[in-house]
């Protein structure tokens, strides 16, 4: 670690709260839908049409209220009741508009960083979801720079640390995703810490890369303890 120069920061889940109102909203969903299918069922589906939308919509809660949309009228053979679509524009709205739970240890942590590096967010989405949550946790004075990218493949990681200027290996990434924030990284020659969270969405998991050597950490506090004193 003693080369590391900047350290880049998931958001979603690394540094604030998020899968898990997904999950709160994909349970009131089919608790809406329960007369087209069972919940399992509508999961599934609801999951399926998220993946296919990928490419049009990309990440975030914009790309989710259309995939929710379009499940609803698919499930229901375009019988659902217009009121049924209307309260799942509501659910996600606020969603959008719910204040931010920074995880535990995240404002001890980034103070004592900022004095020895540069930090930056290295997140996907929506580009104005993404913002907003910036805003309004009050984190983003620790951060020298901000990227919002619609995806997270090496070749994403590449382009960014060609802008910031660095070496692979003087980059550390920090996240909950293997297979968004950990593998891709180590791919191209960068250092990679893991911090899982109890919710992860099932497009996010990944099975183990052999080869591919990275630290754990049980929580994001724990970070400081890996780098040089």
């Amino acid at each position: 670690m003693s080369e590391i120069k900047i350290i880049g920061f998931d958001a979603d889940d690394t540094l604030w709260v998020n899968e898990l109102y997904y999950k709160e909203i994909e349970k009131e969903f089919c608790d809406l839908m329960a007369d087209y299918l069972p919940p399992e069922e509508l999961s599934e589906a609801l999951f399926k049409t998220e993946i296919q939308n990928l490419e049009w919509y990309g990440y975030g809660a914009k790309g989710f209220l259309l995939s929710l949309i379009e499940t609803a009228i698919s499930i229901s053979k375009g019988n659902v009741p217009i009121a049924s679509i209307e309260k799942i524009i509501s659910t996600v709205k606020i969603l959008l508009n719910r204040e931010i739970e920074i995880l535990d240890g995240v404002e001890g942590l980034l103070p004592q960083l900022q004095k020895q590096y540069h930090l930056i967010i290295v997140t996907k989405g929506d580009l104005l979801d993404q913002e907003r949550k910036l805003k309004k946790s009050g984190l983003m004075p620790y951060f020298h720079h901000i990227e919002i990218m619609s995806d997270k493949q090496e070749a994403d990681y590449q382009k960014l640390l060609k802008n910031l200027g660095i070496l692979p290996e003087e980059f550390l990434m920090v996240g909950n995703s293997l297979k968004s924030d950990i593998f891709p990284v180590l791919a191209i020659g960068g250092k990679a810490v893991y911090v899982p969270y109890h919710t992860t969405w099932q497009h996010e998991t990944i099975e183990e890369v052999p080869g591919f050597e990275y630290q754990t950490i049980e929580k994001i506090s724990d970070l400081i303890h890996l780098l040089p004193k």
